[in-house]
This record gives structure tokens, C-alpha cells and sequence, in this order.
């Protein structure tokens, strides 16, 4: 594939703008030119779509003076004057319109190809608080005029959808949002996917995050994306500020935001991913199985979508993990709850106060340590009814021993040692083995070791704690009916990228002097099976580098599962993401052992124990992911072989 001729168009990303202009109050025809400014200015940054906010052709503002004939010519002039800019962008303005019997309506008016083709009126009239806008509007409840006129052949109603290309939107305005009912849900379940929202709120102490968690639950309820362009600061005065506020948010989260009060005009530009939004339509089944209503017209757009050669949008490297800091000091308390929790429901299940569990100096043991001491704090019992197991073999190393018993001398819990190697030595005496440091050397020793933890799970009365993290699982990273096997797995729905911040978390924030030291060797380790011995410099093996990054492989995870992405999508996306981190053909090359080893793997993950799940992704063949055992990858393996070639 062609980094350099990428076109982020072709998979569903959509470049939108929200304006907060300049407003002339009363003086549409000079406002029209500002909306002209701002579609040119646009038109060269690949912007599809420009929203405007409320009554932006007049100002919000106007008062009485919409009362006024000449005023309500002008904003119709101011139309036209926009509509035959020539730009190539449909833009959605707000302006009154009069109807034939002589109501006036709070409008937004869809430009598209060079004329209006469309006016959606406003419905909730807000007439409380400091709002009198029935005085001037009446609402477009039930409204549906075909209107053909010098502007256009249109239609005035609420209920429109308009198609750009493959992209569906529709408008809703302002109090719209507010309302008990908005119209902004009948227009997603109609097929909207994107929501305009052409607004004058005002500001007032702690409004504009009422404004933002609207919007973005707006987005969330309705499995859509939500665009918001407020009134800026040059609308009047007189008794009430408006901020600009410019938002959007796709599917409950955040995409951007403007900063409020700014001086002058104000722009925001936002790509949205229809692709996404697709996908979790498709799997919301409540979305999917809601009742669908009737009547919502459908309109076409003549519209020019330019390329996107890149994205304006921020991909994370690590999508598992929150980025700010404060977020994730209330994240990982809760999924250390979710675990600790769900482990200490199994523990009353099975009726037993011991929990067993091997400790291998590595990431995963470390936070199911962890997780199994709080689960026992829960049941109000010691830590030394945590039964940790130390079970070293012909690849355990020093480093990784010492670690184990600074972990259990740290949180004192019993500890016990036994050495697999004698065990190991005689069965593979008994299979003949060659002595060759193969998957029979390496996964005899993994059997060994799960037999010794469920059979001591057995004799002091305790449930095994499982420690295989999500990544492991996707990459089936583990050895069937060995460390793939436990009583009750706390790490199921916990990936790499994760396991390490919260080993990192706790060692900051909850943990004693001692424990932290232990942690922290932890973090510094390498990854690794330590499973065919050590050199002088370690580990001779280095998950990492048998199997790629995990920070590659939790990404690919994640827009695999999560958003249902093709290859090439993900490809396209770690490329940007990890941009000066890896090369696109090391991408290339890991994103194809993904793929190779989630397909061929799946067989593991069918019979998983019990475990809880966390987030959003979840492997568990009871919940979240189904898949046969049998099948394969061929076709998307060759054609990432292809893309080498091309």
C-alpha cells in the first residue's frame, strides 16, 4: 500500500468545520460575507461540510427587528450571495424564513452545489429563564412546505436527512438538544449519522459543561457524531454573553473543543469516522432493534468531497490507556474494583477462603497479586491466605526469584518454592526427548507448573488465580491447558499496555516503601517466558522481539475488535499514530503476525475460564467475541504481503 497516495476519505473519515463568525447584527448582507471568508479559507484545508451557528445571517440578537420586511429581504439576499460563492463545501447557515401564511421560523438553511436545498425550522421554542423567543418564532413541529422559490427548489421540515456522498446528516437547533424529546434521536434512528447543531447559548457559570455532557451523550445515545457551533462573543450584549462555544463528540467521546470568548472569529475543524460509527450501529442491538420513524424526507447533495491525505484527529498510541493523568487515577481504582470484586464473588461461590496463585516476577503475576490482596481485604481476610507459588525451572533466572520473594516479603503473603526442573527432566525422559529446546521443552514446563497450582489449589481448599493479560489472549501468547487455564482469570480483560500503567499506578499511590521497590523491578524487566534459560546479559528470550510490540499488538487489538477496522485501516492509523517510533514497514510486518497468530489462535480463547471484563474489548467466548476455531487467514495475510509490492 502507498503511504504517500493514502486517501483517509476512502475509509469513512469525514473533515467538518464549526464556525463561530463575526456577527453584524441586523446587517445579513455583511454577514454573508463573513460566511463567504470562512468558506474560502476552508475550502483549502479539505473541510466537506462548514456549520454555522444560530440565525447567523441576522445575529441571534436581532430582537424585534425580525419583525422588520427589510431585514427579512436582506437575509434572503444574504443566501443567495452565499449559495452562489461558488464554494465546493456545504454549509448550514441559520436564518429566519417566512411561510406562506405569514409564520416565522428560526431556521437553518443546507447550501450545498450552489443553491438551498433544504430549511430545517427549529421546534423547541424556548420562552423561560432569560429566552423569549416565541415573541418573534413559531415552532416547526409537524412543518413540511415545499418551497420553490429564487433560492431554490426545497423543502422547509424537520424531518430531513441529507446524503453527502456515503455520509448521512441531519439538524437539529439549539433548545432542540435541550428538549425532554429531542429530534436529534428520531433523525439518528432514521439514519442520520451525523448532527448539526446550530446553536445561540448563552453563557452562565457552569453552563458550557452542561452544553459539552449534552453533546456528548447526545452522541452516545444516538451512536453518532454530534457537531455544535454556538454564537460568539459580537452578538449583543445588552443582557446576555455568548461564548463562540464550538464541540464535537463522536459516539460519547470528545473530539474537540474550542476555547470560549475568543476575540474575532472563531474555527474548528474535526474529521469524523462514519466507518466507526457504522460498525457500532451494527453491533448496539438495542440501536439496531429500536422502533424507526416515518416521514424523515431524504435528500441527495450535488456535494464535492475532497481527498484527505491526512488526519487533523489525534490517533493514540496506547487507545487502552487514558491520556490524562487525573482520568486514570480514578481509572485504575476502578479496575482494580472491577477485578478485585469479581474475584471475591467467585471466592463466596466456591466457598473458600484461599486463593493460590504463581508468581513468576512478571507483569501479569505482579497485578494479579494485587487484585487477589484486595479481593481478600473484601472477604476481610489476611494476605497470607494468598498462597503464592514460586516455581522455578531450567529458564528461571535470579533476577526474576529474587523479585518473587521481595514481592511476598513485601505484602506477607505466604510464599512457597518448588523447583519443576526434576519433574520436567523425567517426563520429557518419558516422551524420549532429544533434549532440544522446542514448544515440547518449553510447554512441558508450563503443563508442570499448572499441575502443581491446581493440585496445591486442591490441597489447602483454594481457587487459582489465572494471569494471562488480554494481549496474550489475541495472540493466543500462552500454552493450551497450562498457563491458558485457571479457576477464576483476573487479567482476561486487562491488555499489556494496561497491565504495566497500573503496576506503575499502584507502585506510586498505593503501595509502602518496600512494595514499590518491588514493582518497579518489576516494570524494569523484560518480558519474557524465561523458558529456555538465561545468558549473562538475561532472558535469551524477549517476548517482544519473538512476537512484536505490545503496544502495536493493543493497538491492533483495539481497531480490530473495537471498531471493526480492516487491515489497511490500521495500517493507516499506526502509521500516524507511532510515527517516528516505527517504521511503516516494522508496522507492516507486526501487524501481519497479529493477524496470523489472532486467526490461528482462536481455539484457546473458545474454552477460557471465567474472568471479568473490564472495558470495551472483551475476549471471552461467553460475552463479547464469538469465532470459529476454523478460520483462516489466508486472503488477508496475502493481501499484506502485497502491499510490499505495490
Amino acid at each position: 500500500m502507498a503511504t504517500q497516495t493514502l486517501d483517509f476519505a476512502k475509509f469513512g473519515f469525514l473533515r467538518a468545520a464549526a464556525v463561530a463568525p463575526v456577527v453584524h447584527i441586523a446587517d445579513p448582507l455583511a454577514n454573508a460575507a463573513e460566511a463567504i471568508g470562512h468558506l474560502e479559507r476552508l475550502h483549502g484545508k479539505g473541510v466537506s461540510l462548514a456549520l454555522f451557528p444560530e440565525l447567523s445571517v441576522t445575529g441571534y440578537t436581532a430582537e424585534d427587528l425580525f419583525f422588520n420586511a427589510g431585514l427579512l429581504n436582506e437575509a434572503q439576499e444574504a443566501l443567495a450571495l452565499i449559495a452562489g460563492c461558488g464554494s465546493p463545501i456545504t454549509a448550514v447557515v441559520g436564518a429566519p424564513w417566512v411561510s406562506p401564511d405569514s409564520r416565522l421560523f428560526n431556521c437553518a438553511a443546507i447550501i450545498s452545489g450552489g443553491r438551498v436545498v433544504g430549511m430545517v425550522p427549529k421546534i423547541a421554542i424556548p420562552n423561560h429563564g432569560e429566552f423569549y423567543e416565541r415573541r418573534w418564532f413559531a415552532s416547526g413541529w409537524g412543518v413540511d412546505l415545499a418551497v420553490d422559490s429564487a433560492l431554490g427548489v426545497f423543502r422547509v421540515c424537520p424531518n430531513q436527512i441529507f446524503q453527502m456522498g456515503d455520509y448521512r446528516f441531519a439538524v437539529e437547533l439549539c433548545e432542540d438538544l435541550w428538549a425532554p424529546q429531542p429530534p436529534g434521536a428520531g433523525h439518528s434512528l432514521g439514519g442520520a449519522e451525523l448532527l448539526l447543531n446550530l446553536s445561540a447559548s448563552n453563557e452562565l457559570v457552569a453552563k458550557a459543561e452542561q452544553r459539552q455532557s449534552l453533546v456528548r451523550m447526545a452522541s452516545r445515545s444516538w451512536v453518532c457524531g454530534y457537531l455544535y457551533a454556538g454564537a460568539g462573543i459580537t452578538e449583543s450584549t445588552k443582557d446576555l454573553v455568548f461564548g463562540g462555544h464550538l464541540l464535537a463528540a463522536e459516539n460519547g467521546v470528545l473530539l474537540a473543543q474550542s476555547e470560549r470568548f475568543a476575540a474575532g472569529a472563531a474555527e474548528m475543524l474535526v474529521e469524523f469516522d462514519f466507518e466507526r460509527l457504522r460498525h457500532n450501529r451494527m453491533r448496539n442491538k438495542t440501536f439496531s432493534a429500536s422502533a424507526r420513524p416515518h416521514g424523515h424526507h431524504q435528500r441527495r447533495l450535488r456535494a464535492s468531497l475532497p481527498p484527505l491525505g491526512e488526519l487533523l484527529r489525534k490517533v493514540r498510541r496506547h487507545p487502552f490507556v487514558p491520556a490524562d493523568e487525573a482520568v486514570f487515577d480514578a481509572r485504575a481504582q476502578e479496575i482494580l474494583a472491577i477485578q478485585s470484586v469479581g474475584l471475591a464473588r467467585r471466592m463466596q461461590a466456591a466457598k473458600v477462603d484461599r486463593l493460590v496463585l504463581g508468581l513468576s516476577g512478571g507483569l501479569d503475576s505482579t497485578l494479579a497479586l494485587l487484585v487477589s490482596l484486595d479481593a481478600l481485604k473484601r472477604r476481610d481476610l489476611g494476605p497470607q491466605n494468598l498462597h503464592g507459588l514460586c516455581l522455578p525451572g531450567p529458564g528461571t533466572s535470579e533476577h526474576t526469584q529474587a523479585t518473587v520473594a521481595d514481592l511476598a516479603s513485601a505484602t506477607a503473603i505466604s510464599l512457597r518454592e518448588i523447583s519443576i526442573s526434576p519433574a520436567v527432566a523425567q517426563h520429557l525422559r518419558d516422551l524420549d526427548h532429544q533434549g532440544d529446546d522446542d514448544l515440547v521443552f518449553e510447554n512441558a514446563q508450563a503443563r508442570q507448573r499448572a499441575q502443581l497450582l491446581f493440585n496445591v489449589a486442591n490441597q489447602v481448599g483454594g481457587l487459582l488465580v489465572g494471569t494471562g493479560d488480554l494481549s496474550e489472549l489475541a495472540l493466543g501468547w500462552c500454552t493450551y491447558n497450562a498457563d491458558h487455564m485457571a479457576g477464576y482469570n483476573v487479567n482476561a480483560g486487562v491488555p499489556k499496555t494496561l497491565v504495566s500503567y497500573l503496576v506503575r499506578w499502584y507502585a506510586r499511590h498505593r503501595a509502602g516503601d518496600d512494595l514499590a521497590a518491588a514493582l518497579n523491578r518489576v516494570l524494569a524487566t523484560p518480558i519474557s517466558p524465561e523458558l529456555l534459560g538465561t545468558g549473562k546479559d538475561g532472558p535469551v528470550q524477549h517476548t517482544e522481539a519473538i512476537i512484536g510490540p505490545y503496544e502495536l499488538h493493543d493497538f491492533f487489538l483495539y481497531h480490530y475488535v473495537r471498531n471493526g477496522c480492516s487491515a489497511e485501516k490500521i495500517f493507516a492509523l499506526a502509521n500516524l499514530a507511532f510515527a517516528g517510533r516505527y517504521q511503516p514497514t516494522e508496522v507492516r510486518r507486526w501487524l501481519r503476525v497479529f493477524f496470523q497468530r489472532f486467526f490461528s489462535q482462536q481455539f484457546k480463547r473458545t474454552t477460557l475460564p471465567a474472568g471479568p471484563k473490564v472495558g470495551s474489548v472483551s475476549l471471552s467466548p461467553r460475552g463479547d467475541w464469538r469465532m470459529p476455531d476454523e478460520v483462516e487467514a489466508g486472503n488477508l495475510l496475502a493481501a499484506i504481503d502485497g502491499w510490499e509490492s505495490e
